[in-house]
């Protein structure tokens, strides 16, 4: 019990003297998860919003493949993206294997199916809300997807912290392309695995800690969201 409370202890140390090793992962982390995120809600809400509103051979199978991948192993994801980027791959001429790059790969891989799904619920809800209304101003399909995507602008910003969310805690996919290199690839989930299986509790506890505020920080923003947006609802 001592050992624990001096890990936790010193875990709080490490988080309040900005320790650099500290700063230096969760930064990373950081980077590669916000970038991740962007690059995910940049493909999947044009996607989702796409498959909402235009109708189109194979919109079905594109779904279905959408949704699926939802439930993919992040294992799964990393090693496909592993085999693409890896010498003997398609894409082995890159050189991205084991750089952070691969890891924001990886990470969009997983956060894009979220976005697809997630906006083209959004979007199809609000086009048969105003579908009506919108046929009665005779707006094309380009004028009604961009109506309802800023009439959606708050759930779409809900999904995006979702889709970040997901990636800042993913970990099986980063470290299988990112190998969990010290200094170039180690971000806060793979550092809490290695940690803890050197017995190093207090960096793992400072990084789990900081994940756990990370996580309370995004699902207090949504509740916040949510509330900004049922007040522009009935304004």
């Amino acid at each position: 019990m001592q050992d624990f409370a001096a890990s936790f202890s010193l875990a709080f140390e490490l988080i309040l003297s900005a320790d650099p090793e500290l700063a230096e992962i969760v930064l990373l982390s950081l980077r590669v998860s916000l970038s991740a995120t962007l690059a995910a809600c940049a493909i999947g809400m044009s996607l989702g919003a796409a498959i909402a509103i235009f109708r189109f051979p194979g919109r079905g199978a594109l779904l279905i493949f959408a949704n699926a991948m939802m439930g993919l192993p992040p294992v799964v994801v990393g090693l496909a993206i592993y085999m693409l980027l890896s010498n003997a791959g398609p894409l082995g001429a890159l050189s991205l294997l084991y750089s952070p790059t691969a890891m924001i790969v990886a990470q969009t891989v997983l956060v894009t199916p979220i976005a697809t799904a997630l906006t083209r619920q959004v979007i199809s809800d609000l086009h048969v809300e105003y579908d009506e209304q919108l046929r009665s101003l005779s707006l094309g399909p380009l004028d009604t997807l961009g109506t309802l995507l800023w009439d959606a602008r708050f759930s779409l910003i809900t999904v995006a912290l979702a889709g970040f969310g997901r990636a800042v805690a993913e970990v099986g996919a980063v470290i299988i392309v990112g190998g969990n290199i010290n200094h170039v690839t180690r971000v806060m989930t793979t550092a809490i695995a290695l940690e803890t299986s050197k017995g190093d509790l207090a960096l793992a506890l400072a990084l789990g800690l900081i994940l756990i505020g990370i996580s309370i920080a995004v699902n207090a923003a949504l509740m916040a969201l949510k509330g900004t947006a049922r007040r522009f609802a009935y304004e």
